[in-house]
């Protein structure tokens, strides 16, 4: 696991993070994002596993209420906006 992808996991399994990265279509993607236990949806059990791309960050985006996915070499910025306490 890389340094960068460390420090956002963790980061983000306390905090929501806003996360600045650019797209693959080159726009530029602001995205105020968690990974905390509380926020998630329930698990699907049963779901297919896929091969984890350590090169790739899937996290629960909370404006659209859904999955989404960055490269982590396209990440230009990241900062805790609030910690997740604060949303409960």
């Amino acid at each position: 696991m890389t340094k960068k992808r460390a420090i956002l996991v963790e980061g983000l399994k306390k905090n929501v993070i806003k996360v600045t990265f650019t797209k693959v279509n080159g726009d530029e993607r602001v995205m105020r994002c968690t990974l905390h236990d509380s926020i998630l949806p329930e698990q699907t059990i049963g779901g297919i596993k896929k091969k984890e791309n350590l090169d790739v960050l899937s996290v629960w985006d909370l404006d659209n209420n859904g999955w989404r996915s960055f490269r982590l070499d396209s990440v230009t910025d990241y900062q805790v906006v609030e910690g997740v306490e604060e949303l409960i």
